[in-house]
């Protein structure tokens, strides 16, 4: 039997939070018409402690999930990636890899909860609200029909999802 679901590749830089965040919210919500995926340029190594919490509030087990290299998605055997979303300002503007298959792509951009300091109340409201961010992106990916996602302009209308715009 062929797998027809769609691979998704959430990418940023480190791998270790708005990527990460991104596939678990996919996973959880895709059903069975996408494999979520995420990666990084940099990756960590290792899933950022704040992410966690997110992840466990999704129904999902923090360890599977792993910090990855996203030149596994362009190796030979990697799964056929049908579209790719940047969810860091610097990974969008990175070279990178030659995509087997000619994914569309589209930049989402989140601001780095990693990147907050403070109180845990205060870092706990930060990945709060990068996973909003990500939850109202991914559920509007998902409510495109299928001929939307086969048409010529599904760029634009995942751009326009990036940038919060109604297309």
């Amino acid at each position: 039997m062929t797998d027809l679901r769609r691979n998704v590749l959430f990418l940023c830089t480190g791998n270790s939070a708005r990527s990460m965040i991104a596939e678990g919210l996919l996973r959880s919500l895709g059903g069975d018409r996408f494999r979520a995926h995420s990666a990084g340029s940099f990756p960590t190594g290792r899933i950022n402690p704040g992410a966690v919490p997110v992840l466990r509030s999704m129904g999902l087990d923090p360890d599977d999930f792993r910090s990855k290299s996203w030149d596994e998605f362009a190796a030979p055997g990697a799964p056929p990636i049908d579209f790719i979303f940047t969810v860091c300002d610097n990974a969008a503007g990175e070279v990178c890899p030659i995509w087997p298959g000619r994914p569309v792509s589209a930049h989402w951009g989140v601001e780095d909860p990693a990147a907050v300091s403070g109180s845990g109340a205060e870092i706990a409201q930060a990945f709060a609200e990068a996973e909003r961010q990500l939850r109202r992106r991914v559920e509007r990916f998902l409510s495109l029909p299928p001929e939307v996602l086969d048409g010529p302009d599904v760029r634009v209308r995942l751009e326009a999802i990036g940038k919060d715009l109604n297309p």
